[in-house]
């Protein structure tokens, strides 16, 4: 792999205890394989893939498979006059937007984090971290339809229900989950987390939502010894109907029976079997991740990924934290498609024997998740502004489309059949 460095390189979630949550509450409840999709869709709409192009403020519509090729953008910040005006009117929203955009905007505001859509095909939901808020845009006018804003200064990942009505977002500054209806906009609950909620994702059945907070992630202090600065890092579960904590679990105690003291706590993308019996996970700072045994609630197996030689040792350079950062798994559960962020890589790796394939090259593959028709691993490379596919099964790319600037999320979605785009932009 060559260890080019495109323009920003050097810049830049879930396991446990399934099975024995089943016996703690009294019911089934496993963790969805991967943040779900819009339901079964009604006649009339087509598949396709929201791209959150992050420092535009712009999303774009792709094909789910084949060429992956461009469809539509969606301006998801229309109302930008009137939030930088609210947002200039209070110092202390000025004092946050702008940190974020020194912090983990890297220099850039953050207009669009997750995006999912309404089971109907009609609305596009985006949370925007530096307008601490989520919205609902309609797809047909490009107009929002409601706005929601969030308890303190900054929203982060979301997860849909898998009936598709109730939409999750982190409020990463105040510790808090919002959960949403996704076609008005109201809260229907909430619930308090750990520090900095991360990433969301409600069980296969819907009855339980999970939360993973990664802890503080713009600080310097990223050498092991300060790592008790970094917060309260775990993993709520909440009953998802009444919002009551029904666990919290914390992966240092499972870290450290392993033997991996050494490693971070801050559990960040995950991929599960599609029994969903084990749990593949990545961590701060990690180059690799860790395989977790949901019955025997214990990690089973590390996989320690080649590192790039030209990348920064200095973990201050990381991106929030980050080394590796985004999974999938492919629809059968024999390969697991791995981002490797800060080294500049993408590769498939077989879940047996976790052997690595060809190192892909990417520029600062930001997310990993699985294309419409389950065969190849699609990667946001938010280094050159560019959406990749990788075959599962040769581990070799094979389609790549330009899209906005810096784009993270990527989500299968259902728009309407024959749409192209907003009509009034």
């Amino acid at each position: 792999m060559s260890a080019a460095r495109t323009r920003g390189a050097r810049r830049l979630l879930l396991g446990s205890l399934a099975a024995a949550l089943a016996l703690t509450v009294g019911g089934g409840g496993t963790v969805a394989a991967a943040p779900p999709s819009a339901p079964a869709a009604p006649g009339g709409l087509r598949e396709v893939m929201f791209v959150g192009n992050n420092w535009d403020g712009t999303a774009d519509v792709i094909e789910a498979s084949g060429d992956f090729g461009r469809i539509g953008r969606i301006n998801v910040i229309p109302d930008r006059e009137r939030r930088m005006w609210e947002i200039g009117l209070n110092p202390l929203k000025l004092a946050f937007f702008l940190g974020i955009r020194q912090g983990p905007g890297e220099g850039h505001d953050q207009f669009v984090d997750d995006m999912y859509a309404t089971p109907d095909g009609s609305a596009m939901v985006v949370s925007r971290p530096s307008f601490a808020d989520v919205v609902s845009i309609d797809l047909r006018t490009g107009a929002l339809n409601w706005r929601f804003p969030v308890s303190g200064f900054r929203s982060d990942h979301m997860a849909v229900s898998p009936d598709g009505t109730r939409v999750a977002v982190s409020a990463s500054t105040s510790n808090t989950v919002h959960v949403l209806d996704i076609t008005t906009g109201k809260q229907v609950g909430s619930f308090a987390t750990g520090d900095k909620p991360h990433e969301n994702v409600f069980s296969a059945d819907g009855r339980y939502l999970w939360n993973m907070a990664i802890g503080e992630v713009t600080t310097a202090l990223d050498d092991p010894f300060w790592d008790w600065t970094k917060g309260d890092r775990r993993i709520t579960v909440v009953d998802a109907r009444t919002f009551e904590q029904v666990r919290v679990i914390d992966m240092r105690a499972r870290l450290d029976a392993f033997g991996r003291k050494d490693l971070s706590d801050a559990v960040r993308p995950v991929a599960f079997t599609p029994d969903e019996s084990k749990l593949y996970f990545q961590v701060s700072f990690f180059n690799g991740f860790l395989e977790y045994d949901i019955a025997t609630d214990r990690i089973t197996r590390v996989k320690t990924l080649p590192e790039n030689p030209a990348t920064d040792p200095d973990r201050t350079t990381w991106v929030n934290d980050s080394r590796h950062h985004g999974m999938s798994m492919s629809p059968d559960g024999s390969k697991l498609c791995v981002a490797a962020t800060m080294d500049d890589y993408a590769t498939v790796v077989d879940r047996g024997t976790l052997r690595e394939g060809p190192l892909v090259e990417a520029s600062k593959p930001y997310w990993a998740t699985v294309s419409g028709d389950g065969r190849s691993c699609v990667i946001s490379e938010s280094g050159t502004d560019r959406v990749t596919a990788i075959d599962f099964a040769t581990g070799r790319k094979v389609a790549s489309v330009s899209v906005g600037d810096h784009p993270q999320r990527v989500r299968l979605a259902r728009v309407p059949a024959g749409w192209t785009g907003p009509t009034s932009r």
